[in-house]
């Protein structure tokens, strides 16, 4: 069975770091695209990131490009989200997906395969 859990969430002040991680079971990790998304209170859920199977592609939401930093190691199956220079509006539930597309970096919820059940974020001001 796929199964995808993300840690690493939690309260931060504004202008604060932090990382997230998403380590999958069930899957051959490298041979999928990996996104992250968030969902904050009465919002759509968002694309944040994407990385694709080798981790030798990368792309962002322009709230976050600059700020985040999605990178993959598949030897320990685990994608991961750097967050720096956090904002309040970076408050949300974050979630890790897989895509077995492999190269395709896709950005709408509906592209990605396997979801996990989200870290919090939340960014004091």
């Amino acid at each position: 069975q796929v199964q995808l859990v993300e840690s690493g969430g939690g309260l931060v002040q504004t202008g604060g770091s932090l990382m997230l991680s998403c380590t999958a079971s069930g899957l051959t990790f490298s041979s999928y695209a990996m996104g992250w998304f968030r969902q904050a209170p009465g919002k759509r859920r968002e694309f944040v990131a994407s990385i694709n199977y080798s981790g030798g592609r990368e792309l962002y939401a322009d709230p976050v490009e600059g700020r985040f930093t999605i990178s993959r190691d598949n030897a320990r199956n685990t994608v991961y989200l750097q967050m720096s220079s956090l904002k309040p509006e970076d408050t949300a539930v974050y979630y890790c997906a897989a895509d077995d597309s492999r190269d395709i970096l896709w950005v709408q919820v509906e592209q990605y395969e396997y979801w996990g059940q989200g870290t919090q974020v939340t960014v004091s001001s």
